[in-house]
This record gives C-alpha cells, structure tokens and sequence, in this order.
C-alpha cells in the first residue's frame, strides 16, 4: 500500500515555512500544447546545455553558452547534422567553448536523433506532450536509448529545464522515497523504478498535482 501524500505535505509545508512559502516554490511544468509550440532548436539548445552542466558549475556553462550557440547555427537541428568531423574538430581549438570532445561530438549525435524523433512525431515538442505523465521513466529510458549523455539524472533533469512534467531522483527525494516505503535505496532496477512511478501516479491521483509538485514536495518533506 503506498503511504497517503497528506503528511507528506503537511511535513513539507512545516519545513518550508508554512503552506504559501512552499506553493511559491514550486516549478511550473508546460501544458502540453506549450511544448509542442517550443521549437526544435530550443529543445536541441536545452538538451546540450544539460549535457554540458554535467559535472561542471551551470553559471560557467551558461556563461559561455552564447559562443555555442553561434558555432552551432543556433542549434538548429538540420544545419547541426550537417557537420563534418572536421567541422566538429575545429571546435576544439575555440576557446570560448568548453572544450571536451565527447560532449562536443554529442551535439550532432543529438541533433541527428532530434531529428528522427521530430520526423516521427510531427516536432520534438509532440513526442514530449505525447508521453503519457503515467510512465515518466519509461521516457528517461527512451531519451536514454535515442540521444547521447542523458544518462543518470540528465535526462530527468533536461525534462524539468524544458518544462516537461517529471519528477527527480535528487538525493532528498531518494530519502523520501525509502522514507515512504517504496524503495530500500536508489531506483536503479527496472523493478525499483516501476516501484516510484507507481507511488508517483498514486500520489498524483490522490491530490491531482503534477509530479514536479510532488517530487518537491517530496524532497522538502525529510530533515
């Protein structure tokens, strides 16, 4: 039985200063008919500055990420594709770019998905509005096999960058869910996740939230 999300809540409103305060600090997913109005280049932008951020402080990425957009032709998916291995090797001696050649190389790999993904689904935004919200994890798993560095939690977080509703499994979260029962440790096991979506979907039933508000919530809930 999945523990009931009220005094999950109620711990969360306590901690985070009361019912307002937290409310206010909730993210705002996208209606579905806002991402699908979201074009293919933002989406590409927003992918690679998550791949990017990994491992790195995000205000130096973001810092530089003008540069990137101007050698990657505004991350227009086709133009991007269209790169040579020399076009893409010469990025490496530019110094306004941060300069690690897997991530790099995984631009036009995610470039040419996107475009495969945008073909079968009319946009990229469609196949993300698309999704049904009741297998979250089985779409990290499709980004995961589709698209290049969206392992771990980059795919999830590159979700939450774009506007589409998921939640995370940060380190508080993962205390929520062991706290509530659903898990002994980290979902990694294809059992375990079905585990979490399925507390998830229970709780989203239960207080018609999305899975954004709940994840926080969630994390905003332990000590």
């Amino acid at each position: 039985m999945i523990t009931p999300f009220q005094p999950i809540l109620d711990r969360a409103r306590a901690r985070s200063g009361g019912a307002a305060a937290l409310e206010e600090a909730l993210p705002q997913p996208k209606s579905d008919d806002e991402l699908r109005a979201v074009p293919d280049d933002r989406y590409l932008s927003l992918m690679s500055r998550r791949v990017f951020r990994a491992g790195l402080k995000h205000a130096l990425v973001d810092a530089r990420w003008p540069a990137f957009e101007e050698v990657f032709f505004g991350f227009e998916p086709r133009r991007v594709t269209a790169m040579n291995d020399e076009d893409v090797e010469k990025l490496m001696g530019n110094r306004r770019l941060i300069r690690h050649w897997a991530k790099l190389k995984s631009v036009r790999h995610n470039a040419a998905a996107m475009t495969r993904v945008s073909e079968a689904h009319g946009s990229f935004g469609a196949y993300l509005a698309g999704w049904p919200a009741t297998d979250i994890t089985g779409l990290w798993t499709d980004l995961v096999r589709r698209f290049a560095h969206l392992g771990g939690n980059s795919g999830p977080s590159f979700l939450r960058m774009a506007g589409r509703d998921t939640f995370l499994f940060s380190g508080d979260v993962v205390r929520g869910l062991v706290g509530a029962g659903v898990v002994g440790a980290r979902p990694t096991s294809k059992a375990d996740l079905l585990k979490a979506q399925d507390a998830f979907n229970a709780w989203a039933e239960e207080t018609g939230r999305p899975l954004s508000h709940l994840s926080m919530i969630l994390a905003r809930s332990v000590d």
